[in-house]
């Protein structure tokens, strides 16, 4: 599980069962005794990152301002898909045998409709947003946060802030803007990305 955990977090879920089974130092049937498929592999590495995902939802339905929750809530989850590329891509997958993953999600996902509701409330989120931006926002934060990987690793705070901007009504209080990257560090996110593979595993170390 640590090495598993290691390789999604650097490289996503591309990563395959034998680069986990050799970064262990074991056998692929060693690997597939103790987790047949893959789902089961990643149900197990990431049952505490869902756990965290769900928790965010829910402490964002406990603050008294619905608008300032939902903000919160989508930065927390965007900072969560920066700081693993492997979970980046579970909160844009399914995993229909991980169950116990699906579940997680599924909780935090009936939390983020509240969320949503409460919100459109106030009258600051846009009654035209609807539960599956939440699945597209995420799905733009992965790619971005893929593509600038450490070149420019906090370019996703700027989506994430364009994002909620545009979510928006007019008059509702806006998140700040962060600084855009530098021209030299998306330069170099480019032709990182443009590599054969965009394969940036362990650049910057």
């Amino acid at each position: 599980m640590a090495a598993a955990r290691r390789l999604f977090a650097r490289e996503g879920l591309t990563v395959s069962m034998a680069a986990v089974a050799r970064e262990a130092g074991v056998g692929k049937a060693t690997l597939s005794r103790r987790f047949a498929t893959r789902d089961v592999l990643v149900n197990a590495v990431f049952a505490d990152r869902m756990d965290a995902y769900a928790r965010a939802a829910a402490q964002a339905l406990a603050d008294e301002d619905p608008w300032r929750g939902f903000t919160g809530y989508i930065h927390a989850i965007c900072a969560m898909q920066a700081a693993d590329r492997g979970f980046a891509d579970v909160l844009t997958m399914t995993f229909p045998a991980a169950k116990a993953l699906e579940e997680r999600r599924t909780e935090a996902f009936n939390d983020a409709l509240e969320l949503i509701a409460r919100a459109k409330a106030t009258g600051h989120l846009r009654e035209d947003f609807t539960d599956r931006d939440l699945p597209i926002l995420l799905m733009a934060n992965a790619g971005v946060i893929n593509a600038t990987g450490d070149a420019a690793p906090d370019t996703w705070r700027r989506l994430t802030a364009h994002l909620l901007r545009s979510y928006a009504t007019p008059g509702a209080p806006l998140p700040p803007l962060p600084d855009a990257p530098t021209t030299t560090a998306l330069y170099r996110a480019m032709i990182q990305l443009g590599r054969p593979g965009g394969d940036r595993a362990g650049e910057g170390r």
